[in-house]
């Protein structure tokens, strides 16, 4: 069977919609038939390519999204499932994906995920053993036919099928916390996503200016707009950013107010806002839109499609309408006067201050990486010597303890702080993000920890920037942490070449060595 989301998404002339379905927790729940009533009402009406299906949105247990995905294909309808990060490891995705391959569930939309929030007898234990790049680059290899070392060498599986997406958020208000979701963009992109979706902010030139920055940097695959059919009470939670990633600013907030103060409480008014939402991000040129909110009825997505088609003839008429910066919000485009979008000129960002103090303690780790961890220079092969000598659990026990009292370290034994300004993503990310921030910063607070702790992303970008550095950030992608490592030295790991960052340095281990020495190829 053809994917009718992935034909609509690809198609020039085709403007791709699909609905959310939030089937919530239990098995033969209200909320479950409801779901699926709606699929089936959407299945009849045939202007929705898809219904995509929540993963235990907001942190909480619900339904598995794959299974009532299986489901909704029968009905004649692609799901587009939600697969995130948070609370499997990689074996267990492979898994998953397995049995979506089976089941001829195709489309996913690849996340981190919101943390973690309650389960039974308390709050889970969060996983975030791959990031959504991880995954994304798993899904890839599975397309093309995933490759296992075996005792007689490789063996590939059938390739898969699958169409895989991601997401970004544009509404973010500082330079730091925007440029590293557009740098984990690139990453994403470049790691097998086939498509993406935005977070959820009803600013106009923020709606605008991840088109504009995915058409200048060549990330020619297609763009799916946000849309929700936002009441009130859902307004108020995400103007206090209790629902992490989703920006409703103060202006917003009072006009749906008053909107709800109407004899159908505010009903027509949203709607109205979803269909002109709908227009923009035609006229805009995205490939696709998501229309979401809660307790919607299939009628009221037509409404949405349909009014929304007839708005689009004049869209640019509409953009005034959604003028709704954040405070001293960051763009990353000039504005043009004219349409009160963006021009293609980015901001100049060199004279913008910094989002995040940088201490005199990172100039002294970028002078201690400089004459002991550079390689081929300096100390770096006095280092290298040492730890190639006897193993020695005092030299772990000492690194451990500065690198405890500095970054709170893990020994996790596969250090990614060389590559994020010496911050560790594995003890101060509440996710564990190796190459970028999730989405659900606010004003360049941690989702978790909000007004508590900065976003370790927001601090690493002010550090390189102090260095004209930030670039670094999106050089290039750092690998999951290889567990066979834990609880080993990563200095030791490093000197001998046994991680991640001595495999991108190209630092050869001593057996690799010792076999050029020999003038023969090393055992693999």
């Amino acid at each position: 069977m053809e994917n009718r989301f992935k034909q609509s998404l690809l198609d020039p002339n085709t403007l791709s919609v699909t609905w959310e379905l939030v089937p919530g927790r239990g098995a033969r729940e209200k909320a479950q038939e409801s779901a699926l009533l709606a699929a089936e009402q959407a299945a009849k009406g045939g202007k929705v390519h898809a219904l995509t299906i929540t993963d235990n949105p907001g942190g909480n247990p619900a339904i598995l999204a794959d299974y009532l995905g299986q489901e909704i294909l029968k009905l004649g309808i692609e799901p587009l499932v939600h697969f995130t990060c948070k609370d499997k490891n990689r074996n267990q995705m492979e898994s998953q994906l397995y049995a979506l391959d089976r089941a001829e569930v195709r489309s996913l939309l690849v996340m981190t995920g919101d943390y973690t929030v309650s389960g039974f007898k308390g709050r889970p234990k969060p996983v975030f053993d791959l990031d959504p790049t991880h995954t994304l680059e798993l899904i890839a290899q599975m397309n093309e036919g995933l490759g296992i070392p075996g005792p007689k060498g490789m063996s590939y599986h059938q390739p898969s099928d699958f169409f895989a997406g991601a997401a970004v958020s544009p509404f973010k208000g500082t330079e730091a916390e925007q440029m590293v979701q557009y740098y984990k963009l690139k990453k994403k992109v470049t790691s097998g996503a086939q498509f993406i979706v935005t977070q959820l902010g009803y600013d106009a030139r923020k709606i605008h200016e991840v088109l504009q920055f995915m058409k200048l940097n060549d990330l020619n695959v297609p763009l799916v707009g946000n849309i929700y059919i936002l009441p009130f009470g859902a307004a108020k939670i995400m103007n206090q950013n209790q629902l992490p990633g989703c920006v409703v600013t103060d202006k917003l907030l009072a006009e749906i107010d008053k909107e709800r103060t109407a004899e159908d409480k505010g009903v027509s008014a949203r709607l109205l806002r979803a269909a002109k939402m709908y227009a923009l991000m035609k006229g805009m040129g995205f490939a696709g839109v998501h229309i979401g909110g809660h307790n919607i009825k299939y009628e009221q997505v037509e409404y949405v499609i349909e009014k929304g088609e007839e708005l689009s003839k004049d869209w640019l008429a509409l953009v005034p309408e959604f003028d709704y910066p954040m405070p001293n919000g960051f763009y990353y485009y000039e504005k043009d006067p004219k349409t009160g979008l963006n021009t293609t000129t980015p901001v100049n960002r060199k004279n913008l201050p910094l989002d995040a103090p940088v201490g005199v303690a990172y100039s002294g780790m970028r002078l201690m990486h400089s004459m002991l961890f550079t390689p081929g220079k300096n100390f770096f092969p006095v280092m290298r010597k040492i730890y190639k000598g006897r193993k020695d659990n005092r030299k772990h026990g000492l690194e451990h303890l500065a690198k405890v009292i500095t970054n709170d370290c893990k020994d996790c034994g596969d250090c990614a702080m060389f590559e994020l300004a010496y911050l560790c993503p594995m003890s101060q990310c509440p996710k564990n993000q190796r190459n970028g921030a999730c989405g659900g910063s606010y004003q360049g607070w941690c989702e978790v920890y909000p007004n508590q702790k900065q976003c370790i992303y927001v601090r690493a970008y002010a550090r390189l920037k102090k260095y004209d550095e930030e670039g670094d950030l999106d050089s290039h992608h750092i690998p999951p942490a290889n567990w066979d490592l834990y609880q080993t030295s990563s200095w030791s790991n490093f000197f001998l070449g046994r991680d991640h960052s001595g495999k991108i340095l190209g630092i050869p281990t001593p057996e690799e060595e010792a076999a050029k020495a020999k003038g023969a190829e090393p055992a693999k």
